[in-house]
């Protein structure tokens, strides 16, 4: 039996509210039956509005607990890799050896893009930002992959998923090869999926590349931590824009487009630039009490999360990932790191940081490992992007699966003019 939430308008009107129990998490009252008194909630940012029933990634931000499918990410960071969690996300359950073999090969199978792709980039300028490059590659896609854009066949989801998995390592690095004027590299699939990354990201025709272990295993992570995190503003509007019928690849192209903003995909970038603009340790105590005062606009980032009340998970992984690339590349030395591990002591240790719970979070440690790893500040978000890439269409194909997928239509509280005549311009 349903319980029900009774809400009493002007006492003469009562909507009886359905109240859905959720596997973990609050329960969740259905606000359709207002729709019969007139009346609509008011929710700016949606931040008390479910929007969808989902089964893929599940937050306690008070807990400071992430799972994916239910697997805390703790245990797939430390035990699984990267495709493995893609599977994990697509299919909803970890593959046997027989099933992850087969997944990886399809992968594989797709990481080449067509060569007329290649000459999209002579289009932009060398100085164009990488994500303002990805959003017009990916959504070009549609107009190279239109034998399985109809979405209404789950083979073809699946297909368009997997090529995007595949596709966007290889785009990504093409990004970086344009920026600096360096030849474009072809995947080779005889390596692993992150390791294919960085030799398409580092090497060069020229030289045989020389694989790093530990940067590999750094970067896996790095896209294991950042695959999903629920109802956030990109994932939210791939499935917005899934919800008007359009292909996977514009869906995919219009998470790009939200992840750039800089309140969600560019806070490892801005983590940089606040440590450039702080400069030197000696400064950090004038910084500190700029954070503190509440009439300054300085603020600092890689602290603290708008979903997590406590430690976020993936912080305390990427912390050891962060000083394993230290430790790897010798970068622990110069000093902007120095002055990271200087910052991190300090808000570990300073009683405000801690009373307010403003934790390193996982942007703090990611942006300080990819920069030793020798990836420019720019390429930041287009990584992240790539991560993504498999929570959002994961997100997309179960919004598509359920069948009864309604377009997107959020309502508004008015608050213009009400009606009026025109007037000529001679009485104006």
């Amino acid at each position: 039996m349903t319980d029900n939430a009774k809400l009493v308008l002007n006492k003469d009107q009562t909507a009886e509210l359905p109240i859905h129990k959720a596997t973990l998490g609050e329960p969740v009252i259905d606000i359709a039956p207002l729709a019969n008194l007139g009346h609509f909630t008011y929710d700016p940012g949606f931040g008390l509005t479910a929007a969808c029933a989902s089964s893929i990634t599940y937050i306690d931000g008070n807990k400071g607990q992430l799972l994916y499918r239910g697997y805390p990410i703790e245990q797939l960071a430390e035990k699984s890799d990267y495709l493995e969690v893609c599977y994990l996300l697509l299919e909803g359950e970890l593959p046997n050896t027989a099933q992850k073999s087969a997944f990886i090969d399809q992968i594989k199978h797709h990481t080449l893009i067509h060569e007329q792709i290649r000459s999209f980039f002579n289009g932009f300028r060398r100085d164009a930002h990488p994500m303002a490059i990805m959003m017009g590659v990916v959504g070009a896609l549609s107009s190279f992959y239109h034998d399985s854009l109809d979405i209404h066949n789950a083979e073809y989801r699946q297909l368009a998923a997997y090529r995007l998995i595949a596709k966007m390592p290889t785009l990504a690095a093409m990004c970086y090869k344009y920026s600096i004027g360096q030849p474009f590299m072809y995947p080779q699939n005889h390596l692993d999926y992150s390791e294919n990354f960085l030799q398409m990201m580092f090497g060069v025709p020229s030289s045989p590349w020389q694989n790093s272990p530990t940067l590999a295993r750094a970067i896996d992570k790095i896209f294991i931590l950042h695959a999903d995190h629920e109802q956030n503003a990109s994932t939210s509007t791939v499935r917005m824009a899934g919800s008007s019928g359009a292909n996977p690849f514009a869906c995919i192209a219009a998470g790009i487009a939200t992840l750039w903003g800089p309140a969600h995909g560019g806070a490892n970038e801005a983590v940089l630039n606040m440590l450039h603009e702080i400069g030197d340790a000696k400064h950090i105590p004038q910084y500190i009490a700029k954070a503190k005062d509440k009439n300054d606009p300085f603020r600092l980032m890689g602290f603290g999360h708008r979903v997590y009340k406590n430690y976020d998970p993936r912080a305390k992984i990427m912390r050891e990932v962060c000083h394993e690339v230290l430790a790897e590349t010798g970068k622990g030395d110069s000093p902007l790191f120095k002055l990271a591990m200087a910052l991190e002591k300090i808000a570990l240790e300073d009683d405000y940081f801690i009373e307010k719970k403003l934790y390193p979070n996982v942007d703090f440690y990611s942006g300080i490992t990819l920069s030793a790893m020798g990836i420019p500040i720019s390429m930041f978000t287009v990584i992240f992007a790539l991560a993504r890439t498999v929570g959002w269409i994961s997100h997309w194909m179960e919004m598509l699966s359920t069948g009864n997928t309604k377009i997107g239509r959020p309502r508004q509280l008015y608050l213009g003019e009400k009606q009026r005549n025109f007037v000529p311009m001679k009485k104006r």
